[in-house]
């Protein structure tokens, strides 16, 4: 949490955090008699989180983080605060945190699949986007959508099929992930100017 410890620094950022809930240090577990998709709980969390931005940069906007040195800057951006970011923080003292969550704890509180005891990917990617712990039927209904969604172009499994025996694992994952923007709807939109 090194990143966020200097947000809260600054006089009053505390208090926004505490009112708007920014930053929280814990994630909830979102519950419903009806569970509710991704879309549908992000279509409730993006306005607060917009207005929440808004009043974070009208109050600390013109607040400086930090010095930059040229070694800071040669060495890739190592030290420099430059991104307000909730999602994971790597501590050296603590180890990794996603959304304040430690690995054990989001071992024993995210859903897994029966009987295991690893978190589901689907279970820590909302976890990642909401903030929030999803209920099994949450889990499910994601898990459901993105099998609906994993049907390959063929065009895209013929890249792969061509791609060197060698050639690293998550090379080739860049590589379909990047040729996947031939069919994305969001490019698509993006490109009639929505």
């Amino acid at each position: 949490m090194a990143s966020l410890r200097v947000a809260f620094r600054l006089p009053g950022l505390a208090k926004v955090a505490t009112r708007h809930n920014t930053f929280a240090a814990t994630a909830i577990r979102a519950y419903s008699t009806k569970p509710q998709g991704l879309k549908d709980r992000l279509r409730e969390l993006i306005p607060e989180k917009r207005e929440e931005v808004k009043q974070v940069k009208a109050e600390f906007g013109s607040k400086v983080l930090g010095e930059t040195t040229v070694d800071m800057a040669y060495g890739g951006m190592r030290g420099i605060k430059g991104l307000i970011w909730e999602g994971s923080v790597l501590d050296a003292e603590e180890g990794i945190r996603f959304r304040g969550k430690t690995i054990p704890e989001c071992q024993r509180d995210l859903p897994s699949a029966k009987d295991g005891s690893e978190p589901l990917p689907e279970s820590l990617f909302w976890l990642l986007v909401t903030g929030e712990v999803p209920t099994d039927e949450q889990v499910r209904g994601l898990s459901a959508e993105w099998a609906a969604r994993a049907t390959l172009p063929t065009f895209v499994e013929d890249l792969l099929d061509r791609c060197p025996n060698t050639l690293h694992p998550m090379s080739q994952f860049s590589l379909a992930v990047t040729a996947l923007q031939h069919e994305s709807q969001f490019a698509k939109a993006y490109q009639k100017g929505v």
